[in-house]
């Protein structure tokens, strides 16, 4: 009887056990929070273009469906489709486009209820060495996560370099930091042998420039446009 009664406690803690206590590391932790905290808030975008089809990432910046991007990935679309980690799918208009090189773009949606919206964080403070993650949707595997760290940071061209995965799709997606901020927005790869997948050198535009760009585009009575929120070092 009491050999019986020690196999059912047993059983019932080993049942409980692999739901109370999943046994993650600190630093699988911080890659499931900050996704579960900003996947929500990514959508895929698909260009219709007059020679085919461009596809990439967007971040949500307000709740009423304004996001941000690559305007490369729109550019010279005649129809935008974006997709919401839900799976719905909205028109999108062009809110604004970055002058040459810059490389960014505004959208808007008009969904149904208010959307998750991302966290910006201060791209002046990141440190060559730190921790990466990126969300995008390579090669259209929506909602991916890679790891990598801040590689090397370029200067004179403005860009962000790291080792997380960037590959066709992923442009105009978040670069984030351990604790969920939005310091570049995934912008290009460097493939010298034409190769279209990653090798490890992926290049983000630092996401003060991204706040510049929202703080000048014409979007009247926005939330974007208070200082305090995008406070930021020259």
């Amino acid at each position: 009887m009491i050999k019986k009664f020690f196999l059912y406690i047993s059983v019932l803690i080993l049942g409980i056990i692999p739901v109370m206590a999943q046994n993650f590391s600190p630093d699988e932790m911080v890659n499931i929070n900050v996704y579960e905290k900003i996947n929500p808030a990514i959508v895929s975008i698909d260009a219709n273009l007059d020679d085919g089809f461009s596809a990439g990432t967007g971040c949500i910046v307000r709740s009423d469906g304004v996001i941000l991007t690559g305007s490369h990935v729109i550019e010279g679309a005649n129809e935008i489709d974006v997709t919401t980690y839900d799976g719905k799918i909205y028109k999108a208009s062009v809110l604004a486009k970055m002058g040459k090189n810059k490389d960014l773009a505004l959208l808007k949606i008009t969904p149904k209820s208010r959307l998750k919206t991302i966290s910006f964080g201060d791209s002046s403070e990141i440190k060559v060495g730190q921790k990466v993650l990126a969300i995008g949707n390579p090669f259209g595997f929506a909602g991916t996560l890679t790891s990598g760290i801040v590689s090397r940071i370029d200067y004179a061209k403005g860009r962000i370099q790291t080792d997380a995965a960037i590959n066709p799709g992923c442009s105009g997606g978040p670069l984030l930091n351990s604790q969920g901020e939005v310091i570049g927005i995934s912008q290009s790869i460097y493939n010298p042998d034409n190769n279209i997948s990653n090798i490890g050198i992926g290049f983000a535009i630092p996401v003060n420039d991204a706040k510049k760009f929202i703080e000048t585009a014409n979007l009247k009575n926005s939330p974007l446009m208070a200082k305090k929120r995008f406070a930021f070092k020259e």
